[in-house]
Protein backbone atom coordinates (compact mmCIF):
# COMPACT_ATOMS: atom_id res chain seq x y z
CA UNK A 1 0.00 0.00 0.00
CA UNK A 2 1.60 3.51 -1.03
CA UNK A 3 0.75 6.81 0.60
CA UNK A 4 -2.00 7.23 -1.45
CA UNK A 5 -4.10 4.08 -0.47
CA UNK A 6 -3.54 5.48 3.09
CA UNK A 7 -5.02 8.47 2.59
CA UNK A 8 -7.96 6.84 1.09
CA UNK A 9 -7.70 4.49 3.54
CA UNK A 10 -8.19 7.17 6.55
CA UNK A 11 -10.79 9.06 4.23
CA UNK A 12 -12.75 6.35 4.27
CA UNK A 13 -12.59 5.75 7.55
CA UNK A 14 -13.76 9.65 8.26
CA UNK A 15 -16.09 9.40 5.92
CA UNK A 16 -17.50 6.03 7.71
CA UNK A 17 -17.71 7.52 11.07
CA UNK A 18 -19.46 10.76 10.00
CA UNK A 19 -22.06 8.74 8.01
CA UNK A 20 -22.99 6.64 10.98
CA UNK A 21 -22.99 10.05 13.37
CA UNK A 22 -25.17 11.64 10.60
CA UNK A 23 -27.38 8.85 10.63
CA UNK A 24 -28.02 8.61 14.18
CA UNK A 25 -28.69 11.69 14.79
CA UNK A 26 -30.73 11.72 11.76
CA UNK A 27 -32.90 8.76 13.54
CA UNK A 28 -32.65 10.66 16.92
CA UNK A 29 -34.08 13.87 15.81
CA UNK A 30 -37.03 11.78 14.11
CA UNK A 31 -38.11 9.52 16.97
CA UNK A 32 -38.81 12.90 18.35
CA UNK A 33 -38.15 11.90 22.20
CA UNK A 34 -40.67 9.05 21.47
CA UNK A 35 -37.85 6.10 22.19
CA UNK A 36 -36.77 7.46 25.53
CA UNK A 37 -40.10 8.39 26.51
CA UNK A 38 -40.80 4.26 25.64
CA UNK A 39 -37.72 3.60 27.58
CA UNK A 40 -38.33 5.39 30.77
CA UNK A 41 -42.28 3.97 31.03
CA UNK A 42 -42.14 0.45 29.56
CA UNK A 43 -39.17 -1.57 31.37
CA UNK A 44 -40.98 -3.02 34.25
CA UNK A 45 -40.54 -6.47 32.68
CA UNK A 46 -36.50 -7.43 31.91
CA UNK A 47 -37.83 -9.05 28.72
CA UNK A 48 -39.28 -6.51 27.81
CA UNK A 49 -36.62 -4.14 28.79
CA UNK A 50 -34.70 -5.96 26.66
CA UNK A 51 -36.68 -5.57 23.35
CA UNK A 52 -37.29 -2.34 24.07
CA UNK A 53 -33.70 -1.68 23.85
CA UNK A 54 -32.67 -4.08 21.37
CA UNK A 55 -35.11 -2.01 19.28
CA UNK A 56 -34.34 1.46 20.20
CA UNK A 57 -30.70 0.71 19.78
CA UNK A 58 -31.52 -0.67 16.20
CA UNK A 59 -33.82 2.52 15.40
CA UNK A 60 -30.39 5.25 16.80
CA UNK A 61 -27.70 2.48 15.66
CA UNK A 62 -25.51 2.82 18.75
CA UNK A 63 -25.46 0.86 21.52
CA UNK A 64 -23.12 3.78 23.19
CA UNK A 65 -25.61 5.91 23.01
CA UNK A 66 -28.56 3.94 24.35
CA UNK A 67 -26.56 3.15 27.64
CA UNK A 68 -24.90 6.82 27.88
CA UNK A 69 -28.74 7.37 27.98
CA UNK A 70 -29.59 4.55 30.60
CA UNK A 71 -26.91 6.11 32.83
CA UNK A 72 -28.72 9.54 32.79
CA UNK A 73 -31.87 7.82 33.88
CA UNK A 74 -30.49 6.10 36.62
CA UNK A 75 -28.69 9.42 37.41
CA UNK A 76 -31.77 11.08 37.21
CA UNK A 77 -34.21 9.08 39.13
CA UNK A 78 -36.11 8.49 36.70
CA UNK A 79 -34.90 4.58 36.56
CA UNK A 80 -33.68 1.92 38.96
CA UNK A 81 -30.18 -0.44 38.23
CA UNK A 82 -32.36 -3.01 38.20
CA UNK A 83 -34.89 -1.78 35.02
CA UNK A 84 -31.49 -0.64 33.10
CA UNK A 85 -29.98 -4.05 33.22
CA UNK A 86 -32.59 -5.29 30.56
CA UNK A 87 -32.32 -2.20 28.20
CA UNK A 88 -28.40 -2.55 28.63
CA UNK A 89 -28.35 -6.15 27.65
CA UNK A 90 -30.97 -5.72 24.90
CA UNK A 91 -29.19 -2.41 23.57
CA UNK A 92 -25.84 -4.82 22.64
CA UNK A 93 -28.36 -6.70 20.65
CA UNK A 94 -29.54 -3.98 18.87
CA UNK A 95 -26.24 -2.88 17.40
CA UNK A 96 -25.78 -5.78 15.30
CA UNK A 97 -28.35 -4.50 12.67
CA UNK A 98 -25.54 -1.88 11.83
CA UNK A 99 -22.60 -5.26 10.97
CA UNK A 100 -25.90 -6.47 8.99
CA UNK A 101 -26.39 -3.45 6.61
CA UNK A 102 -22.53 -2.79 6.38
CA UNK A 103 -22.66 -7.10 5.44
CA UNK A 104 -24.72 -5.97 2.08
CA UNK A 105 -21.17 -4.68 0.66
CA UNK A 106 -20.36 -8.50 0.16
CA UNK A 107 -23.73 -9.49 -2.06
CA UNK A 108 -22.30 -11.10 -5.02
CA UNK A 109 -24.13 -12.05 -8.45
CA UNK A 110 -24.80 -10.75 -11.82
CA UNK A 111 -28.39 -10.35 -11.92
CA UNK A 112 -29.60 -7.33 -12.19
CA UNK A 113 -31.58 -7.33 -9.21
CA UNK A 114 -28.68 -9.00 -7.06
CA UNK A 115 -26.51 -5.89 -8.12
CA UNK A 116 -29.40 -3.35 -7.12
CA UNK A 117 -29.37 -4.59 -3.29
CA UNK A 118 -25.19 -3.77 -3.32
CA UNK A 119 -25.05 -0.77 -1.55
CA UNK A 120 -22.41 0.57 -4.48
CA UNK A 121 -26.18 0.59 -6.41
CA UNK A 122 -28.42 1.70 -4.43
CA UNK A 123 -26.55 4.23 -1.99
CA UNK A 124 -26.22 6.82 -4.93
CA UNK A 125 -30.31 6.49 -5.20
CA UNK A 126 -30.88 6.88 -1.61
CA UNK A 127 -28.19 10.62 -1.43
CA UNK A 128 -30.17 12.08 -4.01
CA UNK A 129 -33.27 11.75 -2.52
CA UNK A 130 -31.75 12.49 0.79
CA UNK A 131 -30.11 15.65 -0.91
CA UNK A 132 -33.14 16.36 -2.35
CA UNK A 133 -35.33 16.49 1.00
CA UNK A 134 -32.53 18.20 2.83
CA UNK A 135 -32.65 20.96 0.98
CA UNK A 136 -36.08 22.01 -0.72
CA UNK A 137 -38.42 20.29 2.09
CA UNK A 138 -39.78 22.84 4.36
CA UNK A 139 -40.91 20.06 7.35
CA UNK A 140 -38.57 19.24 9.81
CA UNK A 141 -39.36 15.23 9.45
CA UNK A 142 -38.95 15.28 5.82
CA UNK A 143 -35.03 16.88 6.76
CA UNK A 144 -34.79 14.39 9.18
CA UNK A 145 -35.52 11.68 6.80
CA UNK A 146 -33.18 12.94 4.15
CA UNK A 147 -30.36 13.40 6.90
CA UNK A 148 -31.12 9.79 7.59
CA UNK A 149 -30.39 8.82 3.98
CA UNK A 150 -27.82 10.84 3.47
CA UNK A 151 -26.06 9.59 6.66
CA UNK A 152 -26.63 5.90 5.31
CA UNK A 153 -25.05 6.62 1.78
CA UNK A 154 -21.70 8.52 3.40
CA UNK A 155 -21.42 5.33 5.50
CA UNK A 156 -21.47 2.89 2.70
CA UNK A 157 -19.20 4.97 0.74
CA UNK A 158 -16.82 5.18 3.27
CA UNK A 159 -16.97 1.13 3.77
CA UNK A 160 -16.40 0.88 0.00
CA UNK A 161 -13.25 3.01 0.41
CA UNK A 162 -11.79 1.33 2.83
CA UNK A 163 -12.12 -2.33 1.38
CA UNK A 164 -10.92 -0.57 -1.59
CA UNK A 165 -7.91 0.44 0.48
CA UNK A 166 -7.25 -2.47 2.14
CA UNK A 167 -7.72 -4.61 -0.65
CA UNK A 168 -4.21 -4.65 -2.73
CA UNK A 169 -3.33 -5.25 1.43
CA UNK A 170 -4.08 -9.01 0.49
CA UNK A 171 -0.72 -9.67 -1.86
CA UNK A 172 1.29 -8.64 1.09
CA UNK A 173 2.71 -11.31 2.80
CA UNK A 174 3.98 -8.96 5.55
CA UNK A 175 0.37 -7.84 5.76
CA UNK A 176 -1.09 -10.95 6.14
CA UNK A 177 1.82 -12.67 8.48
CA UNK A 178 0.68 -9.99 10.89
CA UNK A 179 -2.76 -10.44 11.33
CA UNK A 180 -1.90 -14.08 12.31
CA UNK A 181 -1.04 -12.70 15.75
CA UNK A 182 -4.87 -12.00 16.25
CA UNK A 183 -5.10 -15.80 16.69
CA UNK A 184 -4.08 -15.47 20.42
CA UNK A 185 -6.79 -14.60 21.82
CA UNK A 186 -5.73 -12.93 24.40
CA UNK A 187 -4.41 -10.15 22.23
CA UNK A 188 -7.14 -10.01 20.14
CA UNK A 189 -9.57 -9.37 22.91
CA UNK A 190 -7.21 -6.33 23.64
CA UNK A 191 -6.96 -5.47 20.49
CA UNK A 192 -10.64 -5.24 20.31
CA UNK A 193 -11.34 -3.48 22.93
CA UNK A 194 -8.38 -0.88 22.69
CA UNK A 195 -9.67 0.21 18.76
CA UNK A 196 -13.64 0.66 20.28
CA UNK A 197 -12.37 2.47 23.17
CA UNK A 198 -10.58 4.69 20.97
CA UNK A 199 -13.51 5.30 18.79
CA UNK A 200 -16.16 4.82 21.14
CA UNK A 201 -18.12 2.52 18.80
CA UNK A 202 -18.47 -0.87 18.92
CA UNK A 203 -20.91 -0.77 15.39
CA UNK A 204 -18.08 1.29 14.04
CA UNK A 205 -15.20 -0.64 14.83
CA UNK A 206 -16.82 -3.91 13.86
CA UNK A 207 -17.48 -2.29 10.46
CA UNK A 208 -13.86 -1.34 10.31
CA UNK A 209 -12.98 -5.21 11.26
CA UNK A 210 -15.54 -5.72 7.96
CA UNK A 211 -13.41 -3.38 5.84
CA UNK A 212 -10.08 -4.99 6.72
CA UNK A 213 -12.06 -8.65 6.41
CA UNK A 214 -11.62 -8.32 1.88
CA UNK A 215 -8.24 -8.61 2.40
CA UNK A 216 -8.94 -12.01 2.90
CA UNK A 217 -6.53 -12.27 6.13
CA UNK A 218 -8.76 -12.86 8.88
CA UNK A 219 -10.23 -16.14 9.74
CA UNK A 220 -13.31 -17.24 12.01
CA UNK A 221 -10.78 -18.06 14.80
CA UNK A 222 -8.95 -15.09 14.72
CA UNK A 223 -11.81 -12.31 14.34
CA UNK A 224 -13.79 -14.35 17.15
CA UNK A 225 -11.52 -12.40 20.04
CA UNK A 226 -11.36 -9.10 18.24
CA UNK A 227 -15.03 -8.78 18.17
CA UNK A 228 -15.00 -10.21 22.18
CA UNK A 229 -12.58 -7.45 22.86
CA UNK A 230 -14.78 -4.25 20.97
CA UNK A 231 -18.18 -6.11 22.95
CA UNK A 232 -15.88 -4.83 26.18
CA UNK A 233 -14.38 -1.30 24.59
CA UNK A 234 -17.85 -0.51 24.16
CA UNK A 235 -18.05 0.26 27.77
CA UNK A 236 -15.67 3.22 28.26
CA UNK A 237 -18.38 5.79 27.06
CA UNK A 238 -20.71 4.75 29.90
CA UNK A 239 -17.63 4.60 31.97
CA UNK A 240 -16.73 8.20 30.85
CA UNK A 241 -20.30 9.52 31.16
CA UNK A 242 -21.18 8.11 34.60
CA UNK A 243 -17.97 10.31 35.95
CA UNK A 244 -19.20 13.15 38.47
CA UNK A 245 -22.63 11.36 38.17
CA UNK A 246 -24.58 9.65 41.21
CA UNK A 247 -23.29 6.45 42.31
CA UNK A 248 -26.51 4.60 40.50
CA UNK A 249 -25.25 5.61 37.71
CA UNK A 250 -21.79 4.65 38.38
CA UNK A 251 -23.31 1.23 39.15
CA UNK A 252 -25.26 1.24 35.92
CA UNK A 253 -22.15 1.57 33.83
CA UNK A 254 -20.71 -1.01 35.77
CA UNK A 255 -23.29 -3.06 34.72
CA UNK A 256 -22.32 -2.56 31.71
CA UNK A 257 -18.93 -3.90 32.07
CA UNK A 258 -19.82 -6.81 33.56
CA UNK A 259 -22.05 -8.14 31.06
CA UNK A 260 -19.45 -7.67 28.53
CA UNK A 261 -16.51 -8.87 30.31
CA UNK A 262 -18.68 -12.21 31.80
CA UNK A 263 -20.26 -12.75 28.74
CA UNK A 264 -17.16 -12.74 26.54
CA UNK A 265 -15.60 -15.09 29.12
CA UNK A 266 -18.48 -17.54 29.48
CA UNK A 267 -18.66 -17.59 25.56
CA UNK A 268 -14.86 -17.78 24.42
CA UNK A 269 -14.87 -20.99 27.16
CA UNK A 270 -17.98 -22.84 25.71
CA UNK A 271 -16.18 -21.80 21.78
CA UNK A 272 -12.44 -23.43 22.80
CA UNK A 273 -13.40 -25.69 25.41
CA UNK A 274 -16.16 -27.10 22.31
CA UNK A 275 -13.38 -25.97 19.48
CA UNK A 276 -10.91 -28.83 22.07
CA UNK A 277 -13.20 -31.30 21.89
CA UNK A 278 -15.09 -31.15 18.35
CA UNK A 279 -12.00 -28.99 15.91
CA UNK A 280 -14.48 -26.93 14.48
CA UNK A 281 -13.43 -26.87 10.91
CA UNK A 282 -14.63 -23.26 10.45
CA UNK A 283 -12.26 -21.73 12.42
CA UNK A 284 -9.57 -21.79 10.07
CA UNK A 285 -11.58 -20.66 7.57
CA UNK A 286 -11.43 -17.01 5.47
CA UNK A 287 -14.21 -14.94 7.08
CA UNK A 288 -16.15 -12.15 5.12
CA UNK A 289 -18.35 -9.43 5.98
CA UNK A 290 -21.22 -11.46 6.44
CA UNK A 291 -19.21 -14.04 8.59
CA UNK A 292 -18.20 -11.29 11.17
CA UNK A 293 -21.94 -9.94 11.58
CA UNK A 294 -22.93 -13.45 12.37
CA UNK A 295 -20.05 -13.88 15.08
CA UNK A 296 -20.95 -10.18 16.39
CA UNK A 297 -24.85 -10.98 17.11
CA UNK A 298 -24.22 -14.74 17.98
CA UNK A 299 -22.14 -13.28 20.87
CA UNK A 300 -24.84 -10.87 22.08
CA UNK A 301 -27.94 -13.22 21.65
CA UNK A 302 -25.75 -16.16 23.48
CA UNK A 303 -24.96 -13.66 26.10
CA UNK A 304 -28.15 -12.14 26.89
CA UNK A 305 -29.71 -15.11 27.10
CA UNK A 306 -27.51 -16.67 29.67
CA UNK A 307 -27.07 -13.48 31.44
CA UNK A 308 -30.90 -12.69 31.88
CA UNK A 309 -31.86 -14.73 34.58
CA UNK A 310 -28.89 -13.33 36.31
CA UNK A 311 -30.28 -9.53 36.39
CA UNK A 312 -29.89 -9.70 40.28
CA UNK A 313 -26.52 -11.00 40.19
CA UNK A 314 -25.17 -8.24 38.15
CA UNK A 315 -27.00 -5.85 40.36
CA UNK A 316 -25.50 -7.30 43.36
CA UNK A 317 -22.24 -6.90 41.84
CA UNK A 318 -22.73 -3.31 41.31
CA UNK A 319 -23.57 -2.95 44.60
CA UNK A 320 -20.81 -4.92 45.71
CA UNK A 321 -18.32 -2.68 43.31
CA UNK A 322 -20.09 0.48 44.92
CA UNK A 323 -21.58 0.20 48.26
CA UNK A 324 -24.31 2.16 49.34
CA UNK A 325 -23.21 4.63 51.39
CA UNK A 326 -24.80 6.38 54.74
CA UNK A 327 -24.75 9.49 52.99
CA UNK A 328 -26.63 7.95 50.40
CA UNK A 329 -29.67 6.55 51.89
CA UNK A 330 -30.26 10.13 53.55
CA UNK A 331 -30.51 12.29 50.05
CA UNK A 332 -34.06 12.94 49.46
CA UNK A 333 -34.88 12.95 45.98
CA UNK A 334 -34.91 15.89 43.68
CA UNK A 335 -36.62 17.05 40.77
CA UNK A 336 -33.79 18.97 39.59
CA UNK A 337 -32.31 15.58 39.02
CA UNK A 338 -34.29 14.90 35.06
CA UNK A 339 -31.89 17.93 33.84
CA UNK A 340 -29.42 15.51 33.21
CA UNK A 341 -26.34 16.25 30.82
CA UNK A 342 -26.18 13.31 29.03
CA UNK A 343 -29.71 14.63 27.89
CA UNK A 344 -28.47 17.02 25.87
CA UNK A 345 -27.57 15.07 23.10
CA UNK A 346 -31.26 13.98 22.79
CA UNK A 347 -32.98 17.26 22.26
CA UNK A 348 -36.66 15.92 22.02
CA UNK A 349 -36.55 14.31 25.18
CA UNK A 350 -34.40 16.96 27.07
CA UNK A 351 -37.23 19.72 25.85
CA UNK A 352 -39.68 17.09 27.22
CA UNK A 353 -37.94 16.68 30.49
CA UNK A 354 -37.50 20.33 30.78
CA UNK A 355 -41.70 20.65 30.19
CA UNK A 356 -42.63 18.49 32.85
CA UNK A 357 -40.40 20.74 35.38
CA UNK A 358 -42.64 23.69 33.44
CA UNK A 359 -45.66 22.00 34.81
CA UNK A 360 -44.82 21.53 38.38
CA UNK A 361 -43.63 25.27 38.23
CA UNK A 362 -46.77 26.01 36.57
CA UNK A 363 -49.15 24.42 38.85
CA UNK A 364 -47.14 25.85 42.32
CA UNK A 365 -47.34 29.43 40.57
CA UNK A 366 -50.94 29.20 40.77
CA UNK A 367 -51.73 27.41 44.01
CA UNK A 368 -49.61 30.24 45.28
CA UNK A 369 -51.46 33.34 43.97
CA UNK A 370 -54.43 31.70 44.82
CA UNK A 371 -53.38 31.30 48.47
CA UNK A 372 -52.22 34.84 48.49
CA UNK A 373 -55.89 36.15 47.16
CA UNK A 374 -57.56 33.97 49.89
CA UNK A 375 -55.27 36.19 52.41
CA UNK A 376 -57.15 39.46 51.81
CA UNK A 377 -60.17 37.83 53.37
CA UNK A 378 -58.96 34.97 55.68
CA UNK A 379 -55.59 36.76 57.05
CA UNK A 380 -52.77 33.94 58.05
CA UNK A 381 -49.41 34.03 59.11
CA UNK A 382 -49.21 30.53 58.12
CA UNK A 383 -50.81 31.04 54.48
CA UNK A 384 -48.48 34.09 53.82
CA UNK A 385 -45.35 31.77 55.23
CA UNK A 386 -46.46 28.85 52.64
CA UNK A 387 -46.86 31.72 49.78
CA UNK A 388 -43.64 32.58 50.61
CA UNK A 389 -41.81 29.58 50.48
CA UNK A 390 -43.92 28.71 46.84
CA UNK A 391 -42.32 31.46 45.73
CA UNK A 392 -38.62 30.84 46.82
CA UNK A 393 -39.76 27.27 45.08
CA UNK A 394 -41.02 28.68 41.78
CA UNK A 395 -37.88 30.80 41.57
CA UNK A 396 -35.62 27.93 42.26
CA UNK A 397 -37.40 25.92 39.47
CA UNK A 398 -36.77 29.47 37.56
CA UNK A 399 -33.13 28.95 37.79
CA UNK A 400 -32.44 25.93 37.06
CA UNK A 401 -34.53 24.93 34.33
CA UNK A 402 -33.45 28.50 32.24
CA UNK A 403 -29.87 27.56 32.89
CA UNK A 404 -30.39 24.33 31.39
CA UNK A 405 -32.46 25.51 28.62
CA UNK A 406 -29.70 28.01 27.59
CA UNK A 407 -27.25 25.17 27.54
CA UNK A 408 -29.73 23.15 25.37
CA UNK A 409 -30.14 26.29 23.07
CA UNK A 410 -26.87 25.25 21.93
CA UNK A 411 -27.34 22.36 20.75
CA UNK A 412 -28.08 21.21 16.89
CA UNK A 413 -32.15 21.59 17.53
CA UNK A 414 -34.90 20.97 14.91
CA UNK A 415 -36.76 24.41 13.72
CA UNK A 416 -39.67 22.86 16.14
CA UNK A 417 -37.55 21.68 18.90
CA UNK A 418 -36.11 25.21 18.75
CA UNK A 419 -39.44 26.77 18.81
CA UNK A 420 -40.52 24.34 21.84
CA UNK A 421 -37.47 25.55 24.06
CA UNK A 422 -38.04 29.37 23.04
CA UNK A 423 -41.61 29.48 24.33
CA UNK A 424 -40.82 27.79 27.50
CA UNK A 425 -38.59 30.07 28.28
CA UNK A 426 -40.58 32.70 27.58
CA UNK A 427 -43.68 30.85 29.33
CA UNK A 428 -41.12 30.04 32.44
CA UNK A 429 -40.36 33.57 33.19
CA UNK A 430 -44.52 34.63 32.78
CA UNK A 431 -44.93 31.85 35.67
CA UNK A 432 -41.81 33.42 37.85
CA UNK A 433 -43.39 36.86 37.28
CA UNK A 434 -47.05 36.09 37.98
CA UNK A 435 -45.22 34.00 41.25
CA UNK A 436 -43.55 37.56 42.28
CA UNK A 437 -47.36 39.00 42.47
CA UNK A 438 -48.30 36.74 45.09
CA UNK A 439 -45.43 38.42 47.57
CA UNK A 440 -47.23 41.69 46.35
CA UNK A 441 -50.46 40.62 47.30
CA UNK A 442 -49.63 39.11 50.29
CA UNK A 443 -47.59 42.23 51.31
CA UNK A 444 -50.98 44.30 50.54
CA UNK A 445 -53.19 42.16 52.99
CA UNK A 446 -50.32 42.84 55.40
CA UNK A 447 -50.85 46.66 55.34
CA UNK A 448 -54.34 46.16 56.03
CA UNK A 449 -54.16 44.18 58.59
CA UNK A 450 -51.63 46.17 60.46
CA UNK A 451 -53.57 49.53 60.28
CA UNK A 452 -56.99 47.73 60.60
CA UNK A 453 -58.41 48.92 57.50
CA UNK A 454 -60.77 47.17 55.26
CA UNK A 455 -62.47 47.48 52.42
CA UNK A 456 -66.26 49.30 51.46
CA UNK A 457 -68.99 46.75 50.96
CA UNK A 458 -69.14 47.96 47.72
CA UNK A 459 -65.00 47.54 46.88
CA UNK A 460 -65.55 44.48 48.23
CA UNK A 461 -67.87 42.82 45.85
CA UNK A 462 -66.11 44.22 42.78
CA UNK A 463 -62.63 42.89 44.40
CA UNK A 464 -64.73 39.36 44.71
CA UNK A 465 -65.43 39.24 41.12
CA UNK A 466 -62.22 41.02 40.39
CA UNK A 467 -60.43 37.74 42.27
CA UNK A 468 -62.82 35.55 40.91
CA UNK A 469 -61.89 36.30 37.30
CA UNK A 470 -58.31 36.69 37.81
CA UNK A 471 -58.71 32.60 38.97
CA UNK A 472 -60.30 31.18 36.05
CA UNK A 473 -57.73 32.76 33.76
CA UNK A 474 -55.25 31.09 36.03
CA UNK A 475 -57.16 28.01 35.98
CA UNK A 476 -57.33 27.98 31.98
CA UNK A 477 -53.52 28.86 31.17
CA UNK A 478 -52.47 26.58 33.70
CA UNK A 479 -54.52 23.33 32.43
CA UNK A 480 -54.19 24.43 28.99
CA UNK A 481 -50.24 24.34 29.41
CA UNK A 482 -49.58 21.20 31.53
CA UNK A 483 -52.07 19.58 28.67
CA UNK A 484 -51.12 21.24 25.61
CA UNK A 485 -55.14 22.12 25.31
CA UNK A 486 -54.43 24.60 22.19
CA UNK A 487 -58.61 25.12 22.45
CA UNK A 488 -58.24 26.37 25.88
CA UNK A 489 -55.71 28.57 25.21
CA UNK A 490 -57.62 30.04 23.20
CA UNK A 491 -60.41 31.28 25.44
CA UNK A 492 -57.77 33.15 27.58
CA UNK A 493 -57.36 36.15 25.47
CA UNK A 494 -60.84 36.81 25.21
CA UNK A 495 -61.36 36.56 29.07
CA UNK A 496 -57.66 39.09 29.42
CA UNK A 497 -59.49 41.85 27.69
CA UNK A 498 -62.67 41.80 30.31
CA UNK A 499 -60.04 41.68 32.91
CA UNK A 500 -58.88 44.58 31.59
CA UNK A 501 -61.98 46.31 31.53
CA UNK A 502 -63.14 44.93 35.07
CA UNK A 503 -59.43 46.74 36.31
CA UNK A 504 -60.67 49.89 34.36
CA UNK A 505 -63.81 49.84 35.92
CA UNK A 506 -62.02 49.16 39.40
CA UNK A 507 -60.54 52.54 39.33
CA UNK A 508 -62.97 54.35 38.32
CA UNK A 509 -65.36 53.07 40.82
CA UNK A 510 -62.49 53.49 43.71
CA UNK A 511 -62.41 57.53 42.37
CA UNK A 512 -65.69 58.23 42.51
CA UNK A 513 -65.68 56.68 46.33
CA UNK A 514 -62.22 59.13 46.95
CA UNK A 515 -64.53 62.07 45.70
CA UNK A 516 -67.41 61.79 48.14
CA UNK A 517 -65.21 60.40 51.06
CA UNK A 518 -66.24 56.25 51.63
CA UNK A 519 -62.94 55.42 50.95
CA UNK A 520 -59.23 56.90 52.62
CA UNK A 521 -56.24 57.44 50.60
CA UNK A 522 -54.32 54.98 52.15
CA UNK A 523 -56.58 52.24 51.37
CA UNK A 524 -57.28 53.18 47.57
CA UNK A 525 -53.87 53.10 47.54
CA UNK A 526 -53.57 49.38 48.50
CA UNK A 527 -56.93 48.59 46.60
CA UNK A 528 -54.67 50.27 43.42
CA UNK A 529 -52.30 48.48 43.73
CA UNK A 530 -53.87 45.03 44.30
CA UNK A 531 -55.59 45.58 40.77
CA UNK A 532 -52.54 46.95 38.66
CA UNK A 533 -51.38 43.08 40.12
CA UNK A 534 -54.48 41.25 39.40
CA UNK A 535 -54.25 42.62 35.62
CA UNK A 536 -50.59 42.26 35.36
CA UNK A 537 -51.14 38.46 36.34
CA UNK A 538 -53.96 38.54 33.24
CA UNK A 539 -51.32 39.82 30.80
CA UNK A 540 -48.89 36.87 31.97
CA UNK A 541 -51.53 34.29 31.33
CA UNK A 542 -52.34 35.73 27.77
CA UNK A 543 -48.82 36.26 26.82
CA UNK A 544 -48.54 32.44 27.96
CA UNK A 545 -51.65 31.49 25.92
CA UNK A 546 -49.72 33.18 22.90
CA UNK A 547 -46.43 31.39 23.34
CA UNK A 548 -48.74 28.33 23.12
CA UNK A 549 -50.56 28.90 20.40
CA UNK A 550 -47.58 30.01 18.26
CA UNK A 551 -46.02 26.22 18.63
CA UNK A 552 -48.96 25.22 16.35
CA UNK A 553 -49.32 28.76 14.11
CA UNK A 554 -46.15 29.79 13.13
CA UNK A 555 -47.39 32.53 11.58
CA UNK A 556 -48.74 33.49 14.41
CA UNK A 557 -47.26 36.75 16.23
CA UNK A 558 -47.05 37.72 19.53
CA UNK A 559 -49.39 40.46 21.27
CA UNK A 560 -51.31 40.56 17.55
CA UNK A 561 -53.25 37.57 17.96
CA UNK A 562 -56.86 39.45 17.49
CA UNK A 563 -55.53 40.98 14.41
CA UNK A 564 -54.89 37.77 12.46
CA UNK A 565 -58.01 36.14 13.43
CA UNK A 566 -60.09 34.75 10.42
CA UNK A 567 -63.77 35.07 10.33
CA UNK A 568 -64.66 32.19 12.53
CA UNK A 569 -62.50 32.80 14.84
CA UNK A 570 -63.47 36.30 15.34
CA UNK A 571 -67.30 35.18 15.68
CA UNK A 572 -66.16 32.58 18.28
CA UNK A 573 -64.17 35.05 20.12
CA UNK A 574 -67.04 37.47 20.04
CA UNK A 575 -68.81 35.35 21.44
CA UNK A 576 -66.91 34.45 24.30
CA UNK A 577 -66.29 37.88 25.16
CA UNK A 578 -69.31 38.78 25.41
CA UNK A 579 -69.95 35.55 28.03
CA UNK A 580 -67.00 36.09 30.32
CA UNK A 581 -68.56 39.78 30.29
CA UNK A 582 -71.91 38.49 31.25
CA UNK A 583 -69.94 36.33 34.18
CA UNK A 584 -67.63 39.01 35.42
CA UNK A 585 -70.34 42.24 35.35
CA UNK A 586 -69.56 44.19 38.26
Amino acid sequence: MDIFGILTLIGGLALFLYGMNVMGAGLEKMSGGKLERILETLTSNPIKAVLLGAGVTAVIQSSSATTVMVVGFVNSGIMKLSQAIGIIMGANVGTTITSWLLSLTGIEGGSFFIQMLKPSSFSPILAMIGIILTMSSKSDNKKNVGQILLGFSVLMYGMQAMSGAVEPLADVPEFTGMLTMFNNPVLGVLTGAILTAVIQSSSASVGILQALSVTGGFTYGSVLPIIMGQNIGTCVTAMISSVGASKGAKRTAFVHLYFNIIGTIIFMLVFYLGNAFFHFSFTNETVGVAGIAAIHTVFNIFATLVLLPFTKGLEKLAYLTIPVSPEEKEVQDDVFTILDDRFLSSPAFAIEQCHSLVNQMAEMTKAGFMEAMTVLTDYSEEKIADVIAKENRVDTYDDKISAYLTKLSSQDLSYKDSLKVTSLLHCLTDFERISDHSINVVENAQQMNKDGASFSKKAKEEMRIYGEAIADILNRTTKAFVEGDDDLARTVEPLEEVIDEINKDVKKNHMKRLRKGKCTIELGLVLSDLAMNYERVADHCSNIAVYMMQLYDTELEEHSFTEQMDAGESAEFAKQLAEFKRMYEL
